[in-house]
C-alpha cells in the first residue's frame, strides 16, 4: 500500500508544479480604467469640472457595460459596417456614408455618445482600426459582432454560440453512440461501466458535471457578474467573487485530474485500449457538460447532477475500487484470493 501511495503523491506533485508554471506564465492584460476606477481625484486633479463630469459618465458606463474608452475588441463575424459621420447627422436622417472592417481586424474604443433621442439604440460607439480608421456604430450592434482582446474571453465566446453547442450535442450523441457500440462489443473498458482501477476517470465526470451545473447556474443568478468576468476575464481564483472562485478552482482542478487520468490510463492499458476507453471517456464527459450546462438552466440539473454523483460513485465503489495489490507481481485487487495476472494467492 505503500508503494500506491508514493506514486499517487508524486503524480500529484507533478502536475501540482505544471499547473503553477502555467498559471505564472499568464500575462493579465492591464485595465485602461484601473487608475480612474481606483482614484478617480487622482486623474482629475487640476482639470476643470467638464472634464470631471466626464469621468464620471465614464466610471458609471464603465460600472454598468464593463468596458469603456480604450477598450480592445476583436472582429468575430465576416464584416462591421461603421458610420464615418457624426452619429447625430445619422439620427438626424441626413446623409451618411459607411465602411466595413473585417473578422480578426483589433477595435478600440475612442469614443462613447449617448445620444436619448435615438430610437434604436441610445448608446453609440465609436472604435478605431487604426489611427486613420474610426468610426461610429450602435452598441447594440456592436456587441453581438465583436469579442474582447483576450484568449479566455474569446475561448468563452466560442463555448457559448449558440449553434457551436447544437453541433457538439448532435457530433457527442453520434460519437457517444458509436463508441457505445464498439466498447460493448469488444468487451472494452469504459468509465462507469467497466472502468480501470482508478478514481480519477469517475472523479473527472464528476467534476465536469458539477463544472457544467456551477457556470449554468452563475449565467442563471449572476448574470452581470459573468459578463463582467467575460470582459475582464482571469485565471486567478483569488482575485473574483466567491462564486466565480469556485468555478475557476473547478476549472483547475479539470487540468490535474485530466493529467493524472492520462498518466493511469497510459499505464493500465494497451496502447489501442488507452486511446478507446479515453475517446470514450472523453465522449462521457461532453455528455456531461452539455446535460447539465443546458438542464440546469431549467433547475433541473440540481438533482439530476445529485442522482449522478451517487450513481457514479457507487458503480465505482462496485466494479473499480481495489483495497488490495498482489504480493507477486503488485497488480491492483478488489478482493483477497488468486491473482488474474499471475496467479499468486493473496490471504
Amino acid at each position: 500500500m505503500s508503494k500506491k501511495w508514493f506514486f499517487l503523491f508524486r503524480r500529484l506533485s507533478v502536475v501540482l508544479c505544471s499547473v503553477l508554471l502555467f498559471s505564472g506564465c499568464y500575462h493579465q492584460k492591464k485595465d485602461h480604467d484601473a487608475l480612474s476606477a481606483t482614484n478617480p481625484q487622482a486623474t482629475v486633479s487640476g482639470y476643470d469640472s467638464a472634464y470631471m463630469e466626464r469621468v464620471k459618465d465614464s466610471l458609471s458606463f464603465y460600472t454598468k457595460h464593463h468596458y469603456t474608452e480604450n477598450y480592445n475588441f476583436v472582429v468575430k463575424t465576416d464584416s462591421i459596417m461603421l458610420l464615418r459621420q457624426q452619429p447625430e447627422e445619422a439620427v438626424s436622417m441626413m446623409p451618411t456614408d459607411t465602411f466595413s472592417v473585417y473578422h480578426h481586424d483589433p477595435l478600440v474604443v475612442a469614443d462613447i455618445r449617448i445620444l436619448p433621442n435615438d430610437s434604436i439604440d441610445s448608446v453609440w460607439v465609436q472604435v478605431a482600426r487604426d489611427q486613420m480608421t474610426f468610426g461610429w456604430i450602435h452598441e447594440s450592434e456592436l456587441l453581438p459582432k465583436v469579442v474582447p482582446d483576450d484568449p479566455i474571453s474569446q475561448f468563452i465566446s466560442t463555448f457559448s454560440d449558440r449553434h457551436l453547442l447544437i453541433f457538439l450535442v448532435i457530433i457527442t450523441l453520434i460519437g457517444f453512440a458509436y463508441l457505445m457500440h464498439i466498447i460493448l462489443k469488444r468487451n472494452a473498458k469504459i468509465v462507469h461501466f467497466n472502468d480501470i482501477h482508478s478514481v480519477y476517470p469517475t472523479l473527472l465526470a464528476i467534476t465536469i458535471a458539477c463544472a457544467a451545473t456551477l457556470y449554468a447556474s452563475i449565467q442563471l443568478f449572476a448574470p452581470e457578474m459573468w459578463r463582467h468576468f467575460y470582459y475582464h476575464p482571469t485565471l486567478n481564483p483569488f482575485s473574483v467573487p466567491l462564486i466565480l472562485s469556485i468555478f475557476l478552482v473547478t476549472v483547475w482542478l479539470l487540468l490535474i485530474i485530466a493529467i493524472a487520468c492520462l498518466d493511469v490510463v497510459v499505464h493500465q492499458l494497451p496502447l489501442n485500449e488507452a486511446v478507446l476507453y479515453l475517446c470514450g471517456l472523453g465522449a462521457v464527459c461532453a455528455f456531461n457538460y452539455i446535460v447539465f450546462s443546458v438542464t440546469t438552466l431549467y433547475y433541473i440539473g440540481y438533482p439530476l447532477l445529485l442522482l449522478y454523483i451517487y450513481f457514479a460513485l457507487t458503480k465505482y465503489r462496485k466494479h473499480s475500487h481495489c483495497l488490495y495489490i498482489c504480493g507477486h507481481c503488485g497488480a491492483m485487487l478488489t478482493k483477497k484470493g488468486r491473482c488474474p495476472h499471475c496467479g499468486t494467492v493473496n490471504q
